[in-house]
């Protein structure tokens, strides 16, 4: 066997655990999760193929508001994510020191450690009626009796941006720790400010950072399930509720595998959308971040 060949079969075998994780859990369920959302229940256990499950969607408000609300609920999220995660992310790639980006790291690390489940049940024993926060305020005076913080969009909000904040600092600090530090001396020499600096070289030169970043939290916050569920409770308005309702509620697959996947174009949509006003490409994003 020669050289070449050898080089090339070894790709092969290194390639194919990566290829087959791709086939057997990306590719293969979201083409049987296509052919299920086009099945039309017509009688018990006939089926037709149709778009009868997407009509069905387009012509109930409350589904599509819902997508709605929770694409605008995760834009918010991504863009508070990315107001308090870019400092950080600056802070700890420009200014800290060795053994200082190692602790903030693992400050920001600490929470991924537990689950989802453990994360939402914690913010829950600190706003509830008789937690933490309202007791602290009514032993310092602050208020007269219990006030109750969870069950409303800013409690949800701050719960997932809680949660998804290291995957926006990491990117940005891959991104910012790769530019050099002439460039931003260079900037305040020509007579830029601080604004400036920011403005026309630190977000340009980070901008893959952001984008990916931006494109991670993004996802995960619209395809979240447990925390704004437990955060949010009745008053909740999840696309995902909707999703597991009809899965597990109401055992019709068929709308349920229709709304996995008009979630997934919709927000495939927002992040191509995202994309092109940014000017970055999603090959790009990905090789500078």
């Amino acid at each position: 066997m020669q050289q070449k060949d050898i080089k090339r079969l070894t790709m092969l075998l290194l390639f194919a655990p990566f290829a087959l994780w791709i086939l057997l859990l990306i590719l293969l369920p979201h083409i049987g999760m296509v052919i299920l959302s086009l099945r039309e229940k017509v009688a018990p256990r006939v089926y037709e193929f149709g778009f009868g499950n997407y009509i069905d969607f387009a012509m109930e408000p409350i589904y599509w508001n819902t997508l709605l609300r929770t694409g605008s609920m995760a834009l918010l999220v991504t863009a508070l994510a990315l107001l308090i995660g870019f400092p950080i992310a600056y802070y700890i790639a420009k200014v800290a020191g060795f053994r200082t980006r190692g602790a903030l790291f693992l400050l920001c690390l600490i929470p991924l450690w537990v689950s989802d489940l453990i994360r939402a049940f914690g913010w829950i024993l600190l706003l509830r009626e008789t937690g933490v926060i309202s007791t602290f305020l009514q032993w310092s005076g602050a208020i007269d009796g219990p006030i109750e913080f969870l069950y409303n969009d800013a409690t949800v909000v701050v719960g997932l941006v809680y949660t998804v904040i290291l995957f926006m600092i990491v990117p940005l600090v891959s991104t910012l720790d790769g530019m050099d530090n002439s460039m931003i001396e260079a900037g305040y020499n020509l007579g830029g400010n601080g604004f400036t600096v920011l403005r026309r070289i630190i977000v340009p030169y980070a901008m893959p950072g952001i984008v990916s970043g931006c494109i991670v939290v993004f996802m995960l916050t619209a395809g979240s399930y447990l925390t704004p569920i437990l955060l949010g409770g009745k008053n909740s308005s999840w696309f995902t509720e909707q999703i597991y309702d009809q899965f597990i509620t109401r055992f019709n697959w068929e709308s349920g595998a229709a709304f996995g996947f008009l979630l997934l174009a919709f927000t495939s949509l927002v992040i191509w959308l995202g994309l092109k006003l940014s000017g970055q490409t999603l090959a790009n994003t990905v090789a500078k971040s």
